[in-house]
C-alpha cells in the first residue's frame, strides 16, 4: 500500500471513530430527548382518554335523563284532557245518583250505568284512580277541605283522581274534628 493510501485510511478511521463517539453522545441527548417527548405524548394521551370517558359517560347519562323524561312525558301527556273530562264523569255519575225508584229500572238509566262502568275501566286501563277520602283522615296532599275544621273527613263532595299516583284532581271534602275518646 502506498502511503497516502495508509494516511488516508487512518484519517478515515480516525473520523469514524471521533463521529462514532460523538453519534453516541448525540444519540443518548436525541434518546432523553425522544423519552421526554414520548412521556409526554403518553400523559397528553391518557389526559385524552380520562376527558373522552367523562364525555362518554355524560352522554350515555344525558340519553338515560332523556330516556326518563320521554316517559314522563308519555305517563302525563294526556293530565290536561283528563281534568276536562273528569268533571263530565263526575257529572254522569250524579245523574245516576239522582234518578228516582221508578226511573232505575229503566232502559235508559241502566245503558248510563252501563257507559259510566266502561268509563270507569278506561279509566282505570289507562292509571287514573279515584282517590278515596270517606272516613279518612284528611290529608293535604290529596284532598282540598271545603266544608268545616277538623282532622277526618265526613262527607266528599266532589271526587278527586290520580293519575300513575300523582294527583290531577284533588278530592274535594268537608272535614270535622276527631271526636274525642272518654
Amino acid at each position: 500500500m502506498s502511503d497516502q493510501k495508509r494516511k488516508k485510511d487512518k484519517k478515515d478511521s480516525f473520523w469514524q471513530k471521533k463521529s462514532g463517539k460523538e453519534s453516541s453522545k448525540h444519540s443518548d441527548k436525541l434518546g432523553r430527548k425522544a423519552e421526554k417527548e414520548l412521556e409526554k405524548l403518553k400523559q397528553e394521551r391518557d389526559d385524552l382518554e380520562g376527558q373522552y370517558q367523562r364525555a362518554l359517560a355524560d352522554y350515555h347519562n344525558l340519553l338515560k335523563r332523556v330516556g326518563k323524561e320521554k316517559q314522563e312525558l308519555v305517563k302525563y301527556a294526556n293530565e290536561e284532557m283528563l281534568k276536562q273530562l273528569l268533571p263530565v264523569f263526575d257529572n254522569l255519575k250524579l245523574s245516576l245518583e239522582h234518578a228516582s225508584g221508578e226511573e232505575e229500572e229503566s232502559q235508559w238509566v241502566q245503558g248510563v250505568k252501563y257507559v259510566v262502568k266502561q268509563f270507569r275501566e278506561v279509566l282505570e286501563e289507562n292509571g287514573v284512580k279515584e282517590i278515596k277520602v270517606s272516613g279518612e283522615s284528611f290529608d293535604p296532599e290529596y284532598m282540598e277541605a271545603v266544608e268545616g275544621d277538623g282532622e277526618v273527613v265526613v262527607k266528599e263532595l266532589r271526587p278527586g283522581y290520580t293519575l300513575n299516583d300523582k294527583v290531577i284532581i284533588p278530592a274535594r271534602v268537608s272535614v270535622q274534628p276527631e271526636k274525642e275518646k272518654e
